[in-house]
């Protein structure tokens, strides 16, 4: 049966914009149906800076009644009407003073989605608030209704006259663009790595969501999430695999076969050394059937890079995400395309915390190499990189 995916970007135009909600629908525009839905085809809806509430209401309503799995890919801003203290999607036209009139009230969202099968609807989002909506949301978490499956995050107001950017959608994409969609759980959890990788702060910062159907609403500072935030040094956990539970010799003979979930499984149980191994054995099938730089097996060295980041390894994680990124040169990718410039950041990002100096000045070298080729978007990271070298040095 096919599925039914709608895209939803929206952010008032002017002064009041708190995100560039728009800007990730490229991204998500170049994914295939398929993979957004997670069903063999799929049609796509897509709302871009809708002006109206019932235009957003008229979309969410046909999707909601459709046939098959339906997946609602939300990013935006939220904001508080000033009568009733509801959470309202802002839209293009929506303003502080106006929320109530121009704003699409989130409990829409519930209403409209309520009376589907459970489990066969999921919603991501990645929003921003303003400041009085964040003081709400802090101890109101938001929900979708019992029979759908939340992931995301919200994040509070950037710095003033600032525009955030929807890090968490576009890590979603990203992923996705690979051509394979893991399960949701792990997808949110690679997503967030990602964006950390691009905002470090949200790590200790945003309300992170990850609510399964029929599943109680967890209270909005916890991070389900095996991740140690930024700036606390990484703490070694066991890397030895459980003897009871042995892995094969190579992956699965059929070729439907998903080892996300079982990688998943393993390290929110500590086994991270079992899941480094499926993970390496995945990579090398890939690397048999489609060869060197193929999509299929940079993605898995994207997944071993994140899962030596979860094993507290920032060493093995940098060198992962720097061999990552010269996959992708080598393959013809720009050094200003997206997978090179992430792979890039996320080993800088775990360079910086590596606590053998020796290792860290071997592996600031590579990293200094590579960021003259490509300097990514974040000025001065380059310096950066001669800086924290510089320091290095020192502590010979």
């Amino acid at each position: 049966m096919p599925g039914t995916v709608l895209l939803i970007a929206a952010s008032p135009t002017g002064k009041g914009c708190l995100v560039d909600a728009a800007s990730v629908l490229p991204v998500l525009a170049a994914v295939a149906p398929a993979v957004l839905s997670g069903t063999d085809t799929a049609n796509v809806v897509e709302l871009a800076d809708p002006l109206e509430p019932q235009a957003v209401l008229t979309r969410l309503r046909g999707a909601a009644t459709a046939p098959g799995p339906l997946t609602v890919f939300l990013t935006g801003q939220l904001q508080l009407d000033r009568r009733q203290r509801l959470p309202h999607l802002a839209l293009a036209r929506t303003t502080s003073a106006t929320v109530r009139y121009t704003g699409f009230p989130w409990h829409w969202i519930r209403e409209e989605l309520r009376l589907r099968a459970p489990g066969s609807t999921t919603v991501l989002v990645d929003l921003h608030t303003d400041a009085e909506s964040w003081q709400h949301l802090t101890g109101r978490p938001l929900t979708v209704g019992p029979g759908a499956a939340l992931y995301g995050r919200v994040a509070p107001p950037p710095p003033r006259r600032s525009v955030a950017a929807p890090t968490y959608m576009k890590s979603v994409a990203t992923i996705l663009r690979s051509g394979h969609r893991p399960p949701l759980a792990y997808l949110h959890q690679q997503a967030l790595t990602r964006s950390y990788g691009e905002e470090p702060d949200a790590a200790s910062r945003d309300l992170v969501l990850a609510v399964e159907p029929g599943h109680r609403v967890p209270a909005p500072a916890a991070v389900p999430m095996p991740v140690t935030p930024p700036g606390t040094p990484p703490v070694p956990l066991s890397v030895t695999p459980l003897p009871s539970a042995p892995v094969p010799a190579d992956p699965p003979a059929d070729p439907s076969a998903d080892p996300h979930a079982e990688i998943t499984a393993a390290v929110q149980s500590g086994r991270h050394g079992e899941a480094a191994a499926l993970a390496e054995r995945w990579e090398r099938a890939a690397l048999r059937t489609h060869g060197p730089g193929a999509d299929e097996v940079v993605h898995w060295m994207e997944v071993r890079a994140d899962l030596a980041m979860f094993a507290g390894d920032p060493e093995l994680s940098c060198r992962t995400w720097l061999a990552v990124a010269e996959a992708r040169l080598a393959a013809g990718q720009s050094p200003d395309a997206t997978g090179v410039e992430a792979a890039v950041d996320r080993a800088h990002h775990q360079w910086g915390r590596i606590g053998d100096s020796t290792r860290a000045r071997e592996l600031g070298t590579a990293l200094a190499a590579l960021r003259l080729r490509v300097p990514g978007r974040r000025q001065g990271a380059l310096d950066d990189v001669h800086r924290h070298l510089s320091r290095l040095q020192t502590q010979v």
